[in-house]
């Protein structure tokens, strides 16, 4: 069975994040979304809240699991045994970013990284640009799935 992880930190899931997963799914037999969780970083939404997104989105997608984390993703690619991690590139500086760090994640245990170009209709749009539109009350539901919109009128 071919396993890929997606990790990120997923303030909110995209439509970017939406389209690799879904063309991922073509490629795997399971991807796991894994939410990082990182305690220096302040979020927007809870890891609940975004943990929800992602299952709402992906409800009728039994191929995608959604879970949390510590630490390094490759430790958690080694406990899980995972062989792949999936990782969606909008620019020539995310590739020079992911390249380092999934020779990195290779020099650190037999893990593959597989890079999935961003479908041209998502390349520009990134969490935090859509935070930043959310927070000023801009017209975000161009740039997230369903399950999030609904869940942020709601808030």
């Amino acid at each position: 069975m071919k396993r890929a992880i997606f990790p990120g930190s997923f303030d909110p899931i995209t439509l970017g994040h939406y389209d690799i997963i879904k063309r991922g799914v073509t490629l795997f037999d399971e991807i796991i979304v894994a939410i990082g969780i990182n305690a220096d970083k302040k979020y927007m939404f809870s890891l609940e809240e975004r943990i929800n997104f992602i299952k709402n989105t992906f409800a009728d997608e039994p191929k995608i699991k959604v879970v949390s984390y510590k630490g390094l993703t490759v430790d958690f690619c080694k406990e899980n045994e995972v062989a792949f991690i999936l990782r969606g590139l909008r620019n020539p500086a995310d590739f020079e970013f992911e390249k380092a760090i999934a020779h990195t994640n290779r020099d650190l245990a037999p893990i593959e990284t597989v890079f999935l170009l961003t479908s041209a209709r998502t390349s520009y749009i990134a969490s935090s640009i859509v935070r930043d539109v959310i927070r000023n009350n801009g017209d975000y539901t161009k740039l997230v799935p369903d399950s999030v919109r609904v869940t942020l009128k709601e808030l």
